[in-house]
């Protein structure tokens, strides 16, 4: 049995526009909603404002050797200034940077910095996020209403269990099973494994500081096949695009079993003016989209709308989305629409390097590190100088090079080269983001984009207890170094803006009442109950786990929700 190919529409619309449900968006929470709506039976349009990108057949680079290249993968000094704020982002690179938004094709006005990194084509920026997946817990939906921070979180864990494992099957997560409490066990894959040093690491720190553990991380990588994915192949280029399904994407899994239904109708270059709110029924009918390419606009109309355009741009849309019943954007009776923007604080750097292991190495190249889970402020609301936690990102190995002469120069340095130099250790801090109604995006007043959607305005900077918590990051990762027998430790404060953490979040936040929030518990917004917004911009805090797998819970969850809903005849 052939698989149907999906619908694709550029300049030839269907002559009634209509459909069962849209989707804005086709990226990590896009591609969700597109195969739960489907695979429901629902006929769903899918818009996306970028080009299309095929699975296998639009990776360029995936197999391209690194002589191959004509930088051998480095930027040029044009393309850095060119692109001043995409290529501060560790992804871009000479063999990646098709697949990045370049600055000055796509403005924004930064009243404060912030570097916001963006992907727009089909699959967004699954197609190059970092796949740690790691769940959240009660003690991050609980966390507004124990210490009075912003609003509560309309759902806990309970709500949304069931549907990280749902999404944890299809998406394919490797790893252990751990028995930790802010960091659930899930539905996992064989785990990878750690090198030496890193067991080493992990022995000395669970013996010399009780209640923190290293482990392995969740990650959607595959160390076996799944539904015709993967396995992993080691490789570690998987912002290239992988061949083999190697990882999850909306492209190599979501999007297929949409396409699958033959329910899918895709249509890239669709850049969303607006979502049209039809006064009399209370609910939105439809959505205005401009052609990326001829300019032209075109209304499309559907029962349901999943708005999944990416945090800051989905809140763009609704604060775009004006009528006489929402003046100042959909769902924005709260006036919270475009505050409390958040973002992890990735600031804090520790390393050091150990003497030790010299008969030691590792196999091929994994592509995931591993992962201290938060372990402030686990009992108490303030244990310390600040309010939440942190976690880190780790990983270590053998650098390159044994050439101890004292002159990087000749046969001698040439020939070191070709040895494993000393064991090195790194952790990268994860801190916690408090929601501030200070941090915040508006639409500018005068100025648009060549589609005549107003620029983006971005206001953001971490306050007090983000900087507060930084201080402890970096103390406690090198005391940990210390106490493992590392020498050489460096401590690092990048002082590096919001957003290229790439976890941008709220914005358009849930919540338990319409005088606070922008959405309910059911992701629906306040006023327009047949629009969801499932992606970034929709949480009410920002913990500090990468937040991609609580996307696709709460995408499926809210779907399964609006199918319901339609079929009571509710929406």
């Amino acid at each position: 049995m052939n698989t149907p190919t999906p619908e694709y529409l550029y300049d030839k619309p269907n002559p009634k526009n209509t459909y069962d449900a849209i989707v804005i968006g086709s990226g990590i929470s896009g591609g969700w909603a597109a195969k739960e709506l489907c695979e429901k039976g629902l006929k769903t349009l899918v818009l996306e404002r970028g080009r299309n990108v095929e699975h296998i057949k639009d990776y360029p680079t995936a197999m391209t050797p690194p002589w191959g290249f004509e930088h051998h993968g480095e930027l040029t000094l044009k393309m850095h200034e060119d692109n001043p704020i995409a290529s501060r982002c560790y992804a871009f690179k000479e063999e990646t940077q098709h697949f990045f938004v370049k600055d000055k094709e796509h403005p924004y006005i930064q009243t404060q910095p912030f570097d916001w990194i963006r992907g727009y084509q089909v699959g967004g920026k699954s197609l190059l996020w970092a796949r740690w997946t790691q769940r959240w817990s009660d003690l991050d939906f609980e966390a507004n209403a124990k210490d009075g921070t912003a609003v509560d979180w309309p759902i806990r864990y309970k709500d949304i269990a069931p549907w990280y494992s749902y999404a944890e099957k299809f998406a394919g997560i490797s790893g252990n099973r751990d028995g930790l409490p802010q960091v659930p066990d899930g539905e996992f894959l064989p785990p990878m494994e750690m090198n030496a040093i890193e067991q080493h690491f992990k022995s000395s720190i669970e013996s010399n500081f009780p209640g923190r553990n290293l482990i392995i991380s969740r990650t959607a990588n595959l160390s076996k096949a799944v539904n015709g994915r993967g396995p992993c192949q080691y490789r570690d280029l998987c912002y290239r695009g992988c061949p083999f399904g190697g990882y999850f994407s909306s492209n190599s899994a979501t999007i297929p079993a949409a396409v699958k239904t033959g329910n899918l109708t895709l249509r890239p270059f669709s850049v969303v003016h607006s979502i049209i709110y039809d006064e009399k029924t209370q609910k939105a009918k439809g959505v205005r989209v401009i052609d990326a390419n001829t300019l032209q606009s075109t209304e499309y109309f559907a029962r349901i709308i999943f708005l999944n355009a990416s945090t800051l741009n989905s809140t763009l849309v609704l604060l775009n989305s004006t009528s006489s019943r929402f003046p100042n954007g959909m769902g924005n009776d709260s006036g919270a629409l475009g505050h409390y923007l958040m973002d992890h604080n990735y600031r804090g750097r520790v390393y050091g390097e150990h003497d030790g292991f010299e008969d030691k190495y590792y196999y091929g190249r994994r592509p995931t590190g591993v992962y201290l889970p938060r372990f402030r402020n686990l009992k108490g609301l303030k244990e310390h100088d600040f309010i939440r936690g942190y976690a880190y990102a780790c990983g270590g190995g053998r650098g390159q090079g044994n050439f101890t002469g004292g002159r990087e120069l000749g046969g001698d340095f040439k020939d070191s080269l070709t040895e494993a130099g000393p064991w090195y250790m790194s952790m990268t801090g994860m801190g916690e983001c408090l929601p501030d109604v200070r941090n915040k995006v508006t639409l500018s007043k005068d100025k648009t984009d060549k589609w005549g959607i107003p620029l983006l305005d971005i206001d953001a900077a971490y306050r007090e207890n983000e900087v507060t918590m930084l201080k402890d990051i970096l103390q406690s990762g090198s005391e940990m170094l210390d106490k493992a027998g590392f020498k050489n430790i460096g401590q690092q404060d990048t002082h590096q803006a919001p957003g290229l953490g790439i976890h941008e979040m709220g914005t358009a936040r849930m919540g338990r009442d319409a005088k606070t929030s922008v959405l309910n518990g059911n992701n629906q917004v306040w006023g327009a109950p047949n629009v969801f917004v499932t992606d970034g911009a929709c949480m009410t805090s920002g913990a500090c786990q990468n937040p991609s797998l609580t996307y696709m819970a709460l995408t499926a969850r809210a779907a399964d929700f609006a199918v319901g809903e339609l079929k009571r005849g509710e929406l």
